[in-house]
């Protein structure tokens, strides 16, 4: 073997043993979920043929061709036995695609299919696409509701920065083929939309967030819900919010809905995103409400703060303080797959099970908007307590 085989060896067994390794939970003190220790795709997860030209004759220095920045923001989805994500993978020339990575057990040796995913354009071709959320709907396709970037239009000459976003609908059967749909139309801007997976009133229903701006929401009051009579020219004419921003909690500047919402006996499941400001920036974490079975637009639970917030590793990053979640799987034993990106970099896991996640919605105090609200509901917890103590 020569010394450029060598080289190639060494870059294969190096991948192996990363994307080999067992992942081990993390003990957590509050019940509700567990973390792992190591994040489940990095950018170094990506094949070495991705990155490099194995070829001696045309790449005798063993160069590393095409760079990767990060792996993040993923849809999830189990199909038969293996766990899904369709993740967003950004190169380093800031331009990101989805590609598909599959475990057998849902926490460790996540591996990428050979070829990243083609998704056909829409008549106005997206410079950017990223951030899937993958929907099983009951019409028997799987829907990918994402963002498709364009560069405004209307900006004035010199401006490269100013942004329009929209909602781009895609479906398919197997993850591999898909069939690019128009985008929705909305009356505002979008960037975070999700496909209900049931038809409501035989309509298909969406939770969208309207905002002024690319990235300010403006009077965009929170996360809505709307229907559709058909997906396939997708025209929202009315938003109705059922999660709403407030001053001074983890939702202030803006929030989002996470994967489409989990079906559960008590009611629909969700998991969103809140944004706050601060003086390192944008704090982005993650939190749960619960909505009707019998009418998913009406809000029955609203625990109080954030679910889940960044922590060590996960707070640096491309964007730090971040943590972003548009996936997640609900096995037949209840065991619940949370599939979060932290800090726009890597991919992490955490488990729970639905019934510990409807406990946590049901029974956690909501938010009572002012400090001394915050007081009575401690107080209220240490009184009933106090009986408890000491037996």
């Amino acid at each position: 073997m020569n010394t450029f085989d060598k080289k190639v060896s060494r870059l294969f067994a190096k991948y192996d043993a990363l994307v080999s390794q067992k992942n081990k939970p993390v003990v957590e003190s509050n019940g509700i979920f567990t973390r792992y220790e190591y994040p489940i795709l990095t950018a170094a997860h990506i094949p070495v043929f991705w990155r490099y030209d194995l070829n001696e004759e045309t790449n005798p220095r063993l160069l590393e061709r095409i760079g990767f920045n990060a792996t993040m923001n993923s849809g999830a989805i189990k199909l038969g036995d293996k766990y899904l994500l369709v993740v967003r993978v950004e190169g380093t020339d800031r331009k990101s695609f989805f590609a598909v990575a599959e475990s057998l057990n849902g926490i460790d040796n996540f591996r990428f299919w050979d070829y990243p995913v083609t998704i056909p354009e829409d008549t106005i071709p997206a410079t950017n696409i990223y951030d899937m959320r993958l929907t099983a709907h009951e019409d028997g396709w799987i829907y990918g509701v994402f963002c498709a970037e364009r560069h405004d239009a209307d900006a004035p000459a010199g401006d490269l920065s100013s942004a329009v976003a929209m909602a781009a609908i895609a479906r398919t059967k197997d993850l591999k083929n898909w069939e690019r749909l128009p985008d929705l139309k909305t009356k505002s801007q979008q960037r975070n939309v999700v496909l209900h997976p049931e038809f409501v009133n035989g309509k298909y229903a969406f939770y969208t967030r309207p905002q002024d701006g690319f990235i300010d929401a403006g009077n965009g009051g929170g996360i809505c819900w709307a229907l559709v009579d058909d997906i396939t020219h997708a025209d929202i004419k009315e938003e109705k919010v059922i999660d709403s921003r407030y001053y001074h909690t983890i939702k202030e500047v803006k929030n989002g809905e996470g994967p489409h919402p989990i079906k559960t006996p008590q009611g629909w499941l969700h998991l969103a995103h809140g944004v706050r400001a601060c003086a390192a920036g944008l704090r982005y974490v993650l939190y749960l409400y619960m909505t009707s079975l019998e009418d998913p637009s009406k809000a029955i639970a609203a625990p109080g703060g954030y679910f889940m917030a960044p922590v060590g590793e996960e707070r640096i990053g491309d964007v730090s303080n971040v943590l972003f979640a548009n996936g997640w799987i609900a096995d037949a034993d209840g065991k619940v797959f949370i599939y979060y990106a932290s800090s726009d970099t890597r991919m992490h896991v955490a488990t729970s099970t639905v019934d510990q996640l409807v406990d946590y919605c049901l029974h956690t105090p909501e938010d009572g908007f002012c400090s001394s609200a915050s007081v009575e509901t401690l107080k209220n917890m240490i009184d009933k307590n106090k009986a408890f103590i000491g037996k």
